[in-house]
């Protein structure tokens, strides 16, 4: 394992618990200083996050349709990605006019020479969208919600108008404020463009672990009008209109040959479908559970059963036949179907006290489940930020050396080490003799010892994924040591990773860099 960040190693892990006492007093003070330190020098509530290359760039190479103007660019963008940050946090969307003006000021400072007009727009208390929060958004445009978060967000751009790309435009100016019976004016273009940045901005929410991409949607909506692409469209459709017939004859046998070809590949591909998911039971050490044993079990899925839901679906407790207490979840999310494959394969074969066993799984043709040992004390989450839960020290540190006794099992796992992607508090569970234990590996994947894997994609939950992980998508064991290491500020300090009552919100790994550096 990676001796770059933290050593894990149960060794030292015990040498730390002889010294914890004047760690934990540091430490404490820490994050008693973190915890009182609640200003900021422009009082700005966004976590404005300026890209690197902010001044140097084009900065009126977009307007969005003239709805900006002057030197804006990647500021825009920046606010618009502060915005997401913070819906994320509190459902909230556009800022009122004096948090607004205490953000520009900031901006302004970062740069002298900004000069962006269109940011003052984008306030709540002006009737139509402008107070509306992420529900209000679903509620009130919930179809142009999915179309942009579909048509958009696996966007490409080639620097030419395609399918996708007009798709995504379309979906951006098919937004409109429902409620408006004065279109034309300006307030009621003011009204549209609220919306559309309403749901811009509730996308941007759900998506902020992966920054590059939105903004790459930002950068083509603002340089973009929908008008303007179909036009381009037209004059090369023109220009092609005039290819000659003997082409179009070998474009004919082409397409015959294709459907030929698509055909026969539809009929292998359904073929494929046929096969259960799991297709080799021998790669599975648990038992496959029969869905009326689940049902049974969870008496029919009851909500009185019902103990928690994440991304991947519902979570039930259940007690098997053998009298067993049991945490079963259930797959609702067809998107979600590879992590069942991957834990059905990865944790059968995986056993260690500060692990949660997988016991056995259920798959048929319409619903999947997986049974898990049940941890009666709930997650680390619920003991951190719920009412009337509190660990004493000793506790907190027994929970440290569990967790850390874990990750390094199945760093230093001899068949290859697995990487689970996910560290945080929710997925460490504690059992009723107060042990912790990892679970969720849903987003795991193993690989040999030392070497690492590139990810088409960022995985994992806003505020524990590594910075070195979400720049270059190599996926290492020293991702989760830094995950784990954000975690144990969390249980020092009781702070949540986005600690949003600053009035400038601020994650967790960045207040301890900064009070690292002021010191």
């Amino acid at each position: 394992m990676s001796n770059s960040m933290l050593d894990l190693t149960c060794s030292n892990v015990m040498k730390f618990q002889g010294k914890s006492s004047l760690l934990l007093l540091l430490l404490v003070l820490i994050a008693l200083h973190l915890a009182s330190s609640r200003t900021s020098v422009y009082n700005c509530v966004l976590d404005i996050q300026f890209s690197p290359s902010l001044i140097s760039s084009n900065c009126e190479l977009y307007n969005w349709g003239g709805f900006t103007h002057g030197c804006c660019g990647p500021y825009f963008d920046d606010y618009l990605y502060a915005l997401g940050l913070r819906a994320n946090q509190t459902g909230k969307i556009f800022l009122n006019s004096s948090e607004q003006e205490n953000c520009i000021a900031s901006m302004q400072a970062f740069d002298k020479n900004f000069t962006c007009y269109g940011i003052e727009k984008l306030t709540s208390g002006v009737g139509g969208c402008s107070d509306y929060t992420i529900t209000d958004v679903i509620n009130h445009h919930g179809d142009n919600f999915r179309r942009l978060n579909e048509d958009c967000m696996p966007f490409r751009r080639n620097g030419r108008p395609n399918e996708t790309c007009t798709k995504c435009l379309k979906a951006w100016e098919d937004i409109s404020a429902k409620s408006d019976s004065t279109r034309g004016s300006e307030s009621a273009n003011i009204n549209v463009y609220l919306c559309r940045f309403a749901v811009l901005v509730s996308i941007t929410s759900t998506r902020i672990y992966d920054r590059e991409s939105i903004q790459e949607v930002y950068k083509y909506l603002g340089e973009h009008t929908l008008s303007a692409v179909n036009q381009e469209v037209k004059v090369k459709a023109s220009a092609n209109a005039n290819i000659n017939s003997g082409l179009w004859i070998a474009f004919g046998i082409t397409g015959v040959t294709a459907v030929v070809f698509l055909a026969a590949l539809a009929l292998f591909i359904t073929r494929i479908k046929s096969a259960p998911t799991v297709q080799d039971e021998s790669d599975s050490t648990s038992p496959k559970i029969t869905l009326k044993d689940v049902y049974v079990a969870t008496n029919n899925l009851s909500a009185s059963n019902f103990i928690g839901q994440g991304i991947a679906g519902k979570v039930y407790k259940g007690v098997l036949s053998n009298n067993q207490s049991v945490a079963v979840k259930h797959i609702t999310n067809e998107g979600y179907m590879e992590t069942f494959v991957r834990e059905v394969r990865s944790l059968s074969h995986v056993r260690h006290q500060n692990l949660v066993a997988l016991l056995g799984y259920c798959e048929s043709e319409a619903e999947c489940f997986l049974v898990y040992e049940l941890c009666h004390n709930g997650n680390l989450s619920e003991w951190l930020f719920g009412n009337g839960k509190v660990l004493s020290w000793i506790q907190r540190l027994e929970i440290v050396i569990d967790s850390a006794r874990g990750l390094e099992f199945l760093h230093t796992y001899p068949n290859g080490c697995i990487v689970h992607r996910d560290i945080k508090p929710s997925n460490i569970l504690i059992d009723a003799n107060f042990q912790a234990k990892l679970s969720d590996f849903g987003l795991s994947r193993v690989m040999d010892l030392g070497q690492s894997y590139v990810s088409s994609e960022v995985r994992g939950t806003f505020g524990y994924i590594d910075p070195e992980y979400r720049t270059n998508h190599h996926v290492k064991a020293s991702g989760d040591v830094y995950s784990f290491g954000i975690v144990l500020l969390q249980l020092l300090s009781g702070q949540r990773v986005l600690n949003i009552d600053f009035q400038r919100p601020m994650s967790l790994g960045k207040m301890v860099r900064n009070y690292i550096l002021s010191a």
